[in-house]
Order: structure tokens, then C-alpha cells, then sequence
């Protein structure tokens, strides 16, 4: 186990890092936000922006991590579309920034997504060609590059992580509750499959690959893919969130959506075996 100075998290109010952070506890993690979060929870009490380059600068002169976590970004498809030289320089110019003034010896590990790939054309495994079809997507297949091309990299695909968030809001759990609590219309796009995990055991699955020599990229798989309007009835059932909701098919949505994501690995040892899918 890594001393508490030895491991910094960055993007720790995001549904990954926020899992990642709770499966460790606060306590083993210097966990950070981004400087426009309002009202962080008490477990996170340092900032920084990755694409304030004086800032990395400054941080990595003080510190000398064993490593680093990284799952900042903007991830809202929508906002991304609506501005993607936002999107590049935080999920982009961020990420290049961590890369060239962390420490040399300081292992990363880099939280990316499954929409590197666009779907349709999968199961898609760590060697798959990346097919982005959204400007989200592509900041991701950027930003995997920038991390491979260091040593003692690994990059981590992931689909959807179900838990709960550090808001209540985000999420496809936290948004049904929260958008039921509030009386607000919900609609979930009928033609999307993704490989939905319980975030728990995804964030577990994060660590351990951290604590490994592993490098390059690791898929985080699940033991069969679900449709959304699946895994929302599921939901909503299960949590009792009484929750009712339209389906709307992918290609009317305005953002672009997913199609049929399963991710697969080409590795058979333990650290590659199958997360047990959120719908059985």
C-alpha cells in the first residue's frame, strides 16, 4: 500500500474519480477537484485545473508522487459538441500538461472511455482501431496518445459505472433519482448498449491495476453489454426510485450517441477477467 503522499487523484468529484476515491478511502488519497467546484465534499480539499500549466508546474515542484490517478475532464457529450476548444484544452492541454511535469519515476494511470469507439462495429478490444464519432470522443483518443507515449503509463477504458456520485446528480443512478425527486422529464435513448459495471467494483478494479506493472491500455469489461432502457428499468426497480421515462432513438437525439459499445480484452489474466455486469 502507497503512503498518503505518495498518491494524488486528480478529477475526484467525477463518477470515476469519486469511486476511485471512496473505494480507498480519503484518508490514502491526496484527492483534488477542479478550481470551479462549488461546495467539494469534505474528503476533497485541494484544486487545480490540469490546464493551468503554472499550476501543474508549481504542484510538481512540491510534490514526488509514486502516483497519479487521473480522471479529469469534461465528459458531458452535449457541452463538448457546444464547445470543443473547451473540451480540447481541458481533456487535451490537461492532459499534456500531467504528462510533461509529472515526475519521471511517477506511474500514471489514466482514466479514459468507451467513446474512443463509436459503436456498431465491436466487440471492441485494447487493440481495436479507436472510431470516435463525437468531439468527446476524440479529445479521449488524443489524450490516450499523449499518455502512451510515456513510460509506466496505463490507460484504463471503462463504460458505464453505476454508483453513487459525489453530487446526487450525475450518473445514470444519481440522475434518475434526481431528476424523479424534482418532477423533471426523463428520457433514455432506446438504442445505446454499453458495458455497465457497478462502480465499486470498477473503482477496486482501478487500483489493482495501479498497484500493477501493467502498462498500455486494459479494458474494463463486464460480463455482458445492456441497453440503456434496460439498465434504467433495472434502476429503477431496484433503488425503488419510481422513476417513469420516453425512449428516443440515438440518431434524434441532438449529441451524438452511442451505439452497441461491449468492451472486450485480449488479456486472460486475473486483473482482465469480466466485472459482473449490473443486470445479470
Amino acid at each position: 500500500m502507497l503512503p498518503v503522499s505518495d498518491v494524488l487523484l486528480f478529477g475526484a468529484t467525477s463518477m470515476l474519480g469519486w469511486s476511485i476515491l471512496q473505494a480507498r478511502g480519503a484518508a490514502g488519497v491526496r484527492a483534488f477537484c477542479n478550481e470551479a467546484t462549488q461546495r467539494p465534499p469534505a474528503e476533497i480539499v485541494h484544486a487545480i485545473d490540469l490546464d493551468d500549466e503554472p499550476a501543474v508546474i508549481e504542484l510538481f515542484a512540491r510534490e514526488q508522487p509514486q502516483l497519479v490517478i487521473n480522471c479529469a475532464g469534461v465528459c458531458d457529450v452535449g457541452a463538448c459538441e457546444d464547445s470543443p476548444e473547451f473540451a480540447r484544452t481541458v481533456n487535451v492541454e490537461g492532459t499534456r500538461n500531467l504528462i510533461e511535469h509529472a515526475p519521471p519515476g511517477t506511474r500514471i494511470v489514466h482514466c479514459s472511455s468507451d467513446h474512443v469507439f463509436g459503436g456498431d462495429a465491436g466487440p471492441y478490444h485494447e487493440d481495436s482501431p479507436p472510431a470516435p464519432i463525437s468531439v468527446y470522443g476524440r479529445t479521449r483518443v488524443e489524450s490516450e496518445e499523449i499518455v502512451l507515449a510515456r513510460a509506466n503509463t496505463l490507460v484504463v477504458r471503462g463504460g458505464l459505472w453505476i454508483g453513487p456520485s459525489s453530487t446526487g446528480r450525475i450518473g445514470h443512478l444519481d440522475w434518475l433519482r434526481d431528476r424523479h425527486r424534482r418532477g423533471l422529464p426523463m428520457t433514455i435513448v432506446s438504442d445505446e448498449w454499453r458495458s455497465a459495471v457497478w462502480a465499486e467494483d470498477a473503482a477496486r478494479r482501478v487500483w489493482d491495476l495501479a498497484r500493477s506493472p501493467i502498462t498500455g491500455v486494459r479494458h474494463i469489461t463486464a460480463t455482458r453489454a445492456v441497453s440503456r432502457p434496460e439498465l434504467a428499468r433495472y434502476l429503477v426497480e431496484r433503488f425503488s426510485i419510481g422513476a417513469t421515462f420516453s425512449l428516443e432513438s440515438r440518431h434524434d437525439r441532438r449529441a451524438p450517441h452511442l451505439g452497441r459499445v461491449e468492451l472486450a480484452t485480449v488479456y486472460t489474466d486475473a486483473l482482465a477477467a469480466p466485472l459482473p455486469s449490473v443486470v445479470v
